[in-house]
């Protein structure tokens, strides 16, 4: 990945998370009472960064093969709530090396 496109995608990133928070302070004197207003505002940047985040997993380590055990890895860990996300990247990450040897 080049330095371009790194900050390309941290600026998408950074306004898909901030124009959502921002727009309901900058448009709307009262509170949204609207649930899917609401909902709209809370999950969006999620799902963009997601959106934009998991297609380059798959080609991050030049095998589509061990980025899939490594995404598959933290799929199944992140089902667990007391699970830290630092020890879910830690893990994936092993995973990652591991299959790499293996495959």
């Amino acid at each position: 990945m080049n330095l371009k496109f790194a900050l390309i995608a941290a600026a998408i990133m950074f306004a898909v998370t901030v124009i959502p928070r921002v727009i309901p302070i900058a448009f709307f004197t009262k509170r949204v009472k609207n649930k899917y207003v609401q909902s709209f505002f809370y999950y969006m940047p999620s799902a963009i960064i997601s959106a934009m985040v998991f297609p380059s997993i798959f080609f991050s380590t030049g095998s589509v093969a061990t980025a899939a055990v490594g995404t598959a890895v933290s799929i199944v860990m992140s089902f667990f709530r007391k699970v830290p996300f630092f020890l879910v990247a830690i893990v994936s990450v092993l995973a990652v090396v591991g299959a790499s040897f293996i495959l």
